[in-house]
């Protein structure tokens, strides 16, 4: 099968790196570096998809894009040198730039699906670009162009949060090494299935339904 034939799937992880993420820093960076090698399993195992990953770490001081659309295969592990938590959370900011940047990069394809995961363990409190009204809309929109996007917080009310974003699938944890570990578990099995289903033909809503529900 050639490149261009593959279906190409992009990987959006919007990394919340506000002060508050410090205590559960060491699980985080393990547990992104074992999603890359999901990702990268999916590839093999899936040899009609052509996965990409994006990474863009955010908090009060800057909104940082770690990671571009790159090819899986090139990726290389998330270190404390690149990662490193401090000042505030501005969720709508961080969200806004990634979605509209991807959006962009990918508005001339069409054999393409994109996978959007946000992960916070706190409220917004710092954006100054977008409101809660912008980033629902958008994340409305892009939804119903085949896009899928899942929440994982803590510290907050999450499921309010997540339905107040139009975003339909989320998840609760602690700050907590466990409970960091057991998310990224749940995400494992939850990216592993929506890979599965979009590789039988699914549509991107049946692939992503009951992701986090995944034995």
């Amino acid at each position: 099968m050639t490149k261009s034939a593959q279906h190409q799937i992009f990987n959006l992880i919007i990394l919340d790196e506000s002060g508050s993420m410090e205590s559960i820093k060491t699980p985080t960076l393990t547990g992104f570096n074992e999603m890359v090698q999901t990702i990268k399993g999916a590839q093999v195992q899936f040899p009609d998809q052509q996965h990409y990953i994006s990474l863009v770490a955010f908090n009060g001081l800057s909104i940082r894009t770690l990671l571009d659309r790159l090819p899986v295969d090139s990726l290389y592990p998330l270190t404390t040198d690149l990662y490193r938590p401090d000042a505030s959370t501005p969720l709508y900011d961080a969200m806004g730039r990634s979605l509209l940047r991807l959006e962009l990069q990918t508005e001339h394809l069409t054999n393409y699906s994109v996978l959007v995961s946000i992960l916070t363990d706190g409220d917004e409190n710092a954006s100054r670009e977008f409101g809660g009204a912008a980033i629902r809309a958008m994340v409305d929109r892009l939804t119903k162009l085949g896009w899928s996007f899942t929440y994982m917080g803590a510290n907050h009310n999450v499921e309010q949060t997540a339905a107040l974003l139009a975003i339909h699938s989320s998840i609760r944890f602690e700050s907590t090494q466990a409970s960091v570990e057991q998310l990224f578990d749940k995400d494992r099995k939850g990216r592993m299935a929506y890979y599965d289903k979009r590789s039988k033909g699914m549509s991107s809503e049946q692939a992503q339904n009951g992701y986090w529900e995944q034995p």
